[in-house]
């Protein structure tokens, strides 16, 4: 689970509490270096670092090594889930992958979150550069969940994702007023993602991690 830029993984427990009590997931929750208790400072390249030592870290627990993986991610954990996924998309064991209000990039995000520094934008070196990678992805199913007054991220963000997207399947589900950090307390959010993970795992009876 890679959360978004705001707080820490502290902030996500109740979000974790539901997939696993509810949902039935093993939940993993990645502290980014440099983000609550975790030292270093957070770049791309870091963050990604960390992403990839998260899921050898669950294919190397004998409590999870049999898991299939769901990979969520909101906002910029979004980003990160799309650039690990792509890079693990033929190790057999992801799942899935979920995506809540994320962006196509750092760069074209600039523009709506500090408008004054749209001219300067490319001069960003921090990319995450989604749009590029996420059409990598040919052989997880997407799902896609976007709250439409998201008030950080404009919807077009998501909406190019999934028009882009090459998933084998992609799923969107849309909340008319969801904001960038409530989203996941609208009406049948849960329900979507219990939905998806079953239909993701096609009835297996595993408990993912996620």
């Amino acid at each position: 689970m890679f959360h978004g830029n705001a707080g820490n993984i502290g902030h996500r427990v109740p979000i974790a509490k539901v997939l696993e009590e509810q949902i039935g997931c093993n939940v993993f929750m990645l502290e980014y270096r440099g983000y609550g208790l975790s030292t270093g400072t957070p770049d791309e390249d870091g963050i990604n670092i960390d992403a990839q030592t998260a899921i050898d870290f669950i294919r190397n627990q004998e409590e999870t090594r049999n898991d299939k993986i769901i990979v969520y991610g909101e906002s910029i954990g979004g980003a990160c889930a799309i650039r690990l996924v792509a890079n693990n998309q033929d190790a057999g064991d992801v799942a899935g992958l979920i995506l809540i209000n994320t962006f196509t990039s750092i760069r074209k995000l600039i523009p709506s979150v500090m408008p004054p520094a749209k001219y300067i934008a490319g001069l960003c070196h921090q990319y995450w550069n989604s749009e590029e990678v996420l059409p990598q992805i040919t052989k997880i199913p997407v799902m896609f969940m976007s709250g439409l007054k998201d008030e950080i991220v404009p919807p077009a963000h998501m909406q190019q994702l999934f028009s882009i997207s090459r998933a084998p399947k992609k799923i969107w589900r849309v909340f008319p007023n969801g904001m960038h950090n409530d989203t996941i307390a609208e009406p049948y959010f849960f329900d979507f993602v219990l939905e998806y993970v079953q239909d993701v795992l096609g009835g297996q009876t595993m408990n993912p991690s996620l």
